[in-house]
């Protein structure tokens, strides 16, 4: 053993003896220490976690995908609570063919008689009477869900409903069911019934709704899975369903815009009714398949940066994270030690490091303890030649946070393929290998930007020569040879991302509005859905994050909150155990499936947005900050993570199409039967995805963003992200370092002293930034005052941005306003400060948690996220999209200009009309311009 090996050499032994007479008690200080170690090795060797994270288990199966399998999206659709509907349908469909005398038995028609049926089907959703309409629509639902009563397997009622699709599709059932939607629409949202306030909802009160809504999503989520696996029969067909939900309806709105308007009524009081999981899983599958997948956006983003002149990327986030070991960092014994002796004679401070990748460096300095008279503080070893040899031995005993990737040495590989969980083995000791072997790769190739390769050269010039060139991006002239070959190294990393072009392009627009030529707006379908949900999208955001709060575990339910249970409880509530207990299952189901929509809808617009144009992805980006989307995410992982990783409410039995075919078993009493306990996997796959997503949406509404990443700070999420590493998962483990490695510099030296296992995690997983302090926190972006200075440039880029090219949706967004006092820095002040000071108020749009992240408090939620929203507009000064006259300056025309803005009608004063001659002659004729400056 290692630290055998280093109380047993001669030399070391020899050395502590030879530097102090009385260095005896030492010496046995250090044999005392040393027997402790050998102590925790075992335990160090059952756990490469940190010490606090006590992660037990072998690492998650789960492979993170756009959607999960089609089976379980389709069972999603269902609460257990609307079995009994199932025979509603089967009911609907008998009667229907017993009007038109044929056989209730859809596999004996023929293909011409299956078509003929559906064609009156469709003519009879026209009828003015309700009863025969639903009637029908119920018929339709049976087809659509594979005829599951005259089947006997799953593959045969999925190969129904594949069948049943196309034609169902291809006669107009689609549109028939959107028509139909908008009825229902019109009819929550009519007068006679918003007067009439609707409590206790219930599920009868969305019976008609859900059919619809059902109906909708089978034939979506049937084409959008058969267009994955590239079915010949289905090709044509989907692509023209995609064509048909990019393009307007026949009102005018997008299916997509729809349905976040459906969200937004549900969530103002205005149609509680509304079955909220099936509006939120049928607009994630609309848009996944009218914006598409990750595969999707890869291509996009190649064949853009391609087309602005850089190369495309060669790295994918999803293929490298399953190349990475999900762990974090070893445990080291001093970390087991100090825990089980806290107040031994041994003190640690952290050394500077030589490298990152070198092992956790420890300076022991055995002072002996304070009250011993027989001590006089010890030496320190490891500062010479012996030091150093027993500092090597003690490098085999740290197992470096290795990338299985690297193929640089077969002992990786071996043990990559011969534990592939890497748990370890107890019955062997591990093999001697260098440290500079195992971490002789990592997983990223660094990157830099220009802005920081001009930071670089710039101090390096008021360095060495002191001066400094502005704008000059390549001149070394003067400077010493190791600063032309750090240059150059940057240069060979540096990276330009395609939000850089569009930005630059975007300010050579704004410097010369005349002579610099705009590309031709493509409509591309993100384009498309920017243009048609920019006029609301800040309540769309408010919304669906008023949703998100209402499904998160950490939310206590208030009386005045949103009911999203309500398509989920029954008329009667349950009287037996067994029903209780099937209605927690379904309720807690319930939850989670909205989760993991709102956040799927939620990631997958804001990748869409940044790749079609970075000021979009901004633009929707402001809004979730604003709505306190950062603190809401925070509190969603306030909570005992692995369990809600581990929690599966399911009952498999009662999944469809299983609760529906074959025998059913007798669900009473003992027979009832947990769904986790069925399941072959130690996790719930809708739940690993939520949190990803989650932490996704986190890290692209944070990264480059100084302002939010203090917000992080503020709301001490240190200690929640840190809880979050003990879900075994590489990639969830990444989004979480990410977002730890942004807020590292301003935690403060003892935070970074006491987590050196998560900064080498920081270190072994993260993309490197060449010249990146972040381990050490002297950065010059650090200063506090440059914060708002920067969130105010941004919201003024981007008002800009809208403004030019969509001036008339741009009027209709946004709404309150009124005055506005002060500059343009103070106001983004404010509303910097009033995001990062919101407490536990529901009237500010906070999330309220009253002692902060650290405690278990609190409610709360969204629901005065409107009136924050409102604020924040009038902190930024802008009303009704515009900025408001108080503050209309010609500093803000340079902002703000466009075309629009010099058609607006300006009213003379009466005295500025008298005085108009002595105006031009002060105010032009004398004025000297400098039109090179400007």
């Amino acid at each position: 053993m290692a630290w055998q090996h280093f109380c047993d050499h001669s030399d070391t032994y020899k050395l502590v003896r030879s530097r102090n007479n009385q260095g005896y008690d030492v010496v046995m200080n250090v044999v005392s220490v040393a027997k402790r170690y050998r102590q925790a090795q075992q335990s160090i060797m059952e756990d490469t976690h940190d010490v606090d994270a006590n992660c037990d288990g072998p690492d998650l199966d789960f492979v993170y995908a756009d959607v999960d399998s089609y089976q379980n999206e389709i069972a999603e659709l269902y609460s257990y609570t609307e079995f009994s509907e199932f025979q509603m349908n089967v009911k609907a469909f008998e009667d229907q063919m017993e009007l038109y005398d044929l056989p209730p038995n859809w596999q004996k028609q023929d293909a011409a008689s299956q078509r003929s049926i559906v064609m009156k089907l469709i003519d009879q959703l026209e009828v003015s009477n309700r009863a025969f309409r639903m009637q029908a629509a119920r018929c339709i639902l049976y087809l659509a869900q594979g005829c599951w009563a005259e089947v006997q397997s799953d593959e045969e009622q999925h190969q129904n409903t594949r069948e049943n699709v196309i034609v169902l599709y291809q006669l107009g059932v689609f549109s028939s069911f959107i028509d139909l939607l908008n009825m229902e629409i019109e009819s929550a949202c009519s007068p006679d019934i918003v007067a009439v306030k609707i409590t206790n909802v219930t599920l009868v009160d969305s019976t008609d709704i859900r059919v619809i809504l059902s109906v909708l999503y089978i034939i979506t989520e049937t084409i959008r899975n058969e267009r994955e696996k590239a079915s010949e029969d289905y090709k044509d067909m989907a692509e023209a369903f995609v064509q048909e939900i990019n393009s307007p309806l026949p009102d005018g709105e997008l299916l997509a815009v729809k349905l976040l308007g459906m969200i937004t009524r549900f969530c103002s009081g205005a149609a509680p009714q509304f079955p909220m999981k099936k509006v939120v899983l049928l607009l994630w599958k609309v848009s996944l398949l009218g914006l598409g997948g990750m595969d999707v956006l890869k291509n996009l983003k190649n064949e853009y940066r391609i087309k602005v002149g850089l190369e495309p990327i060669t790295e994918d986030t999803l293929e490298v994270t399953k190349c990475m070991r999900a762990s974090s960092p070893p445990a080291t014994a001093t970390d087991i030690l100090e825990n089980q002796y806290p107040k031994k004679n041994f003190k640690r401070s952290l050394m500077k490091q030589r490298f990152l990748d070198e092992p956790e460096q420890i300076d022991m300095e055995l002072t002996g303890n304070e009250g011993n008279p027989n001590s006089n503080g010890g030496g320190a070893t490891g500062n010479n030649g012996s030091g150093n040899n027993g500092e090597d031995e003690l490098s085999q005993y740290y197992r470096p946070f290795d990338d299985p990737s690297s193929s640089t040495t077969a002992t990786a590989s071996t043990t990559s393929t011969a534990n592939p969980n890497n748990q370890p083995n107890l019955t062997q000791p591990p093999a001697p290998v260098a440290p500079v072997q195992i971490t002789a790769r990592l997983p990223w190739t660094p990157k830099v930007r220009q802005k920081d390769i001009d930071q670089f050269l710039d101090i390096s010039r008021n360095k060495f020569i002191g001066y400094s060139l502005i704008g000059d991006h390549e001149s070394l002239a003067g400077l010493p040879q190791p600063i032309h070959e750090g240059f150059n190294t940057l240069q060979r990393h540096m990276y330009t991302s395609l939000a850089d072009m569009q930005i630059k392009k975007e300010e050579d627009i704004a410097r010369n509005p005349i002579s610099t030529h705009e590309d031709e707006i493509k409509l591309t379908p993100a384009e498309v859905l920017y243009q048609a949900i920019l006029p609301n999208l800040p309540q769309y955001m408010i919304a669906l994050l008023k949703v998100l709060l209402a499904a998160s575990p950490t939310s206590k339910s208030k009386t005045e909150s949103i009911n999203i249970m309500a398509d989920v409880l029954p008329k009667k509530m349950p009287l037996t155990a067994t029903q209780s207990t099937k209605l927690t299952v379904d309720m807690g189901r319930h939850k989670e499936i909205i989760v993991k929509a709102v956040s799927a809808i939620i990631l997958l617009y804001l990748k869409h947005f940044k790749i079609n144009h970075v000021y979009q992805f901004e633009f929707m980006s402001q809004h979730l900050v604003f709505a306190n989307c950062i603190p809401l995410v925070l509190k969603f992982f306030n909570q005992t993570i692995t369990e809600y990783v581990n929690t599966k409410n399911s009952i498999p039995l009662l999944d469809f199409p299983s609760c529906v075919i074959g025998e059913q078993p007798d669900l009473s009493g003992d027979s009832f039967v947990y769904g986790g306990e069925m399941s072959d996997k130690p996790y719930s796959w809708r739940n690993v995805f939520s949190c990803i997503n989650l932490l996704r949406i986190l890290n692209k509404l944070i990264k480059w963003k100084h302002s939010r990443v203090m917000m992080l700070v503020v709301f001490k999420s240190a200690p929640i992200l840190k809880k979050t590493l003990k879900v075994r998962h590489a990639m969830m483990q990444l989004y979480v370092l990410k977002l730890l490695k942004m807020q590292t510099k301003y935690l403060g030296r003892q935070w970074r002293k006491s987590n050196m296992k998560t900064m080498s995690a920081i270190y072994s997983k993260v993309r490197h930034r060449l010249n990146d302090d972040w381990a050490f926190g002297n950065d010059l972006e650090s200063r506090p005052w440059d914060f708002q200075a920067e969130e105010c440039t941004l919201r003024a880029c981007v008002d800009r941005f809208n403004l030019r090219r969509y001036p008339e949706a741009t009027q209709k967004c946004g709404a309150g306003g009124g005055g506005n006092n002060g500059t343009a820095a103070q106001n983004a002040e404010n509303a910097q400060q009033s995001n990062m000071n919101v407490t536990g108020n529901g009237n500010n749009g906070g999330v309220g948690e009253t002692n902060g992240y650290g405690g278990n408090g609190g409610g709360g939620g969204v629901n005065g996220g409107a009136n924050a929203h409102n604020q924040q507009l009038h902190d930024y000064g802008v009303e009704g999209g515009f900025p408001s006259d108080e503050i209309l300056t010609h500093s803000d025309f340079a902002f703000f200009g466009h075309s629009g803005w010099w058609d607006r009608k300006v009213e003379l004063t009466d005295y500025f009309k008298a005085n108009y001659a002595i105006w031009l002659e002060e105010e032009v004729y004398n004025s000297q311009t400098d039109w090179d400056a400007l």
